[in-house]
């Protein structure tokens, strides 16, 4: 479990990025902070493994201060993947994947081998594994990026807009991926995005923030899209317009789903045991 208590970051220029923020962020979940720039979301997620340092409050990993512990050391024992991959270009898949756990003391040769089962891991083929980065293409190095993120086998990794930098299709099928992994891994996920779409569909706690990591709302997606808190997160996402305002229109063919334009949205699927979905 990853708590923060009464958290707040200002920067030397004087912006206050962060303001007494609390949050419990549960084991084994996926956490989302969603929100506009200057909402504090990638400055908290990069507080987690002091990557940026609390100006006061405290974060605790486990019931541990993160600052009783060297920073270096806790940034190793957790998976970090950020958004362009940030893969090294001079060496090859395999030893970016192997990067952490050869700097933790692991041989070389068993890190490689290990390195090869994560390539299994996250989808890419071993034939990738001798090549450089700039020999992949974008989701390739995203998945890249994964495999090393999981490569000292942490049990957080945190994700700072990850799928960002990557066209549509490809950001939808590693989000997909995403999920698969986390669900046969069962690994304590921080992820941060601009995008409230993805958000839900990937968080099992999402937190919305306003300016200056101000909490407008933390629940699952279906608390938060029954239930906004106020107006700034039903116009966040979007509660009244578009995809998130469906209504059913009949058809000679049948019922369908339609957005608040009229749009088709989807169908009506009666499931086995007679529930609508």
């Amino acid at each position: 479990m990853i708590e923060f208590r009464g958290v707040s970051k200002l920067f030397p220029d004087g912006t206050l990025a962060v303001d007494d923020f609390s949050l419990v962020i549960p084991s084994r979940k996926t956490t989302v902070f969603v929100g506009s720039s200057g909402s504090g979301k990638t400055t908290l997620l990069r507080m987690i493994n002091r990557m940026v340092d609390t100006t006061s409050g405290t974060i605790e990993i486990d019931g541990q201060p993160t600052t009783a512990l060297e920073a270096v050391a806790l940034r190793r024992s957790i998976g970090y993947v950020m958004q362009n991959s940030g893969l090294l270009p001079h060496l090859r898949v395999v030893d970016n994947v192997a990067t952490v756990p050869v700097l933790n003391g692991v041989p070389k040769k068993e890190a490689r081998e290990a390195a090869l089962v994560l390539l299994d891991t996250v989808g890419l083929d071993r034939s990738l594994a001798e090549r450089y980065p700039s020999q992949l293409s974008g989701g390739q190095q995203q998945r890249v990026g994964v495999a090393r993120g999981l490569a000292a086998n942490p049990n957080i990794l945190l994700m700072d807009e990850p799928f960002g930098a990557v066209d549509p299709i490809v950001r939808s099928e590693l989000q997909v991926e995403l999920i698969r992994l986390q669900r046969d891994l069962d690994k304590t996920i921080v992820f941060v995005t601009h995008d409230i779409d993805e958000a839900f569909l990937l968080g099992d706690q999402v937190v919305i923030l306003e300016k200056g990591g101000v909490i407008a709302q933390v629940g699952s997606p279906t608390e938060i899209l029954t239930a906004p808190a106020n107006e700034f997160v039903a116009t966040f996402i979007g509660a009244e317009r578009g995809k998130r305002a469906l209504s059913i229109q009949k058809t000679a063919t049948g019922d369908i789903l339609v957005d608040s334009e009229g749009r088709a949205a989807g169908v009506l699927v009666q499931q086995s045991e007679g529930v609508v979905r």
